[in-house]
């Protein structure tokens, strides 16, 4: 499978990003060992960019795995910012609390056990910058449920829209991920790319970002 983008390009780029926290190379480390999904580590520079750049102090993030990606967004917010993490594994779950806690980073994170839909309706607004990281089929489903969330500006930064190039026809000649999954993918990028809410911005970094700004009052 031909990478996104070549490895000595990509070592190279993160060996100029610093971390703002020691513990998210040991994080990143122990969930590669583990065979855990989390994000790239662009991708994680990227989040703690943008959450700055919103002046974010409130943030909603689907998919917590084990809170890789939440302390780079967590140790962007100001001490009385929130950050609602939804994950559906407990395990996964407890152990992203407790990283939190090691970096001091507990008290600005409420990380919540369960499927993401049935939180969505419960979860009150507006987010500065909501991360979608969660079931990949369920990137279409919930996008209507996610604009209502966001404040006009706030961003929608959702990860895996490239899905490692198989979402493009003809890319791979094996394809290696689930089907199902990759046809979810490609029909939310489709409905993301039309939807009016948003203005969005197609990034290769890591398995693909797309940053949608919330532009739409209604």
């Amino acid at each position: 499978m031909r990478p996104l983008t070549p490895p000595a390009v990509a070592a190279y780029l993160d060996g100029l990003s610093r971390p703002p926290h020691p513990v998210l190379p040991r994080i990143r480390a122990e969930g590669l060992a583990a065979g855990v999904p989390i994000v790239d580590a662009l991708t994680g520079a990227l989040l703690h960019g943008l959450t700055r750049a919103v002046g974010a102090t409130k943030v909603l993030e689907i998919g917590t795995a084990i809170g890789y990606s939440t302390v780079w967004m967590a140790t962007a917010l100001p001490p009385a910012a929130l950050l609602v993490s939804l994950e559906r594994d407990q395990a996964r779950a407890a152990a992203a609390r407790g990283y939190l806690a090691e970096a001091g980073l507990d008290d600005r994170v409420n990380i919540m056990i369960g499927e993401a839909d049935r939180y969505l309706h419960k979860l009150a607004g507006p987010f500065d910058l909501i991360f979608q990281d969660g079931d990949k089929t369920q990137y279409a489903p919930m996008l209507a449920k996610l604009a209502p969330l966001l404040r006009p500006g706030g961003l929608l930064v959702t990860d895996n829209i490239l899905w490692d190039g198989e979402v493009v026809p003809g890319f791979t000649d094996t394809p290696h991920k689930n089907a199902a999954d990759t046809a979810a993918i490609a029909a939310y990028n489709a409905a993301l790319a039309a939807d009016p809410h948003f203005t969005t911005i197609w990034l290769p970094v890591g398995d693909g970002v797309a940053v949608a700004i919330r532009t739409s009052h209604e």
